[in-house]
């Protein structure tokens, strides 16, 4: 019988960071009842009003936007439509600004873990099946 082994970092795994991101992301969309009113909130902390280290947006609206957009990507996947869309409606925003640049790179990362996922999926699926032939063999054998 196969056993799953005990993890002690847990909370270090990736799946629990998506986990942690997903919730949150959750949490703020049931708490905001009224997007529009976090047009034109800077991105500061409020104690130390220093930039958000979690995003280049113009303002907290824009953070918003990018957060729920990327909970769906990870959700849902991603619609190239979607990707132009998305990337349009922020440019269109704040044009000339370096607004999209994190979208870009969450894209470009998501599609590669996706690709590199896929791959080993097939190859644990091969081996799977390349074992379970082996076992017939084996039982025809006898």
């Amino acid at each position: 019988m196969m056993q799953v082994p005990d993890f002690k970092n847990k909370g270090l795994s990736l799946v629990s960071a998506i986990n942690r991101f997903l919730t949150s992301v959750t949490v703020m969309s049931g708490t905001i009842m009224v997007p529009s009113l976090l047009r034109d909130l800077p991105v500061e902390d409020g104690d130390n009003h220093i930039k958000s280290n979690v995003s280049e947006q113009k303002d907290m609206y824009d953070n918003y936007l990018l957060l729920k957009s990327i909970r769906n990507h990870i959700e849902w996947g991603i619609q190239d439509e979607q990707v132009k869309s998305d990337l349009e409606s922020i440019k269109a925003r704040e044009e000339g600004d370096d607004c999209g640049e994190l979208q870009r790179q969450f894209h470009h990362h998501l599609d590669g873990l996706y690709n590199v996922l896929s791959k080993l999926t097939q190859q644990a699926n091969r081996v799977t099946n390349r074992y379970t032939k082996e076992l017939e063999i084996y039982d025809l054998g006898r």
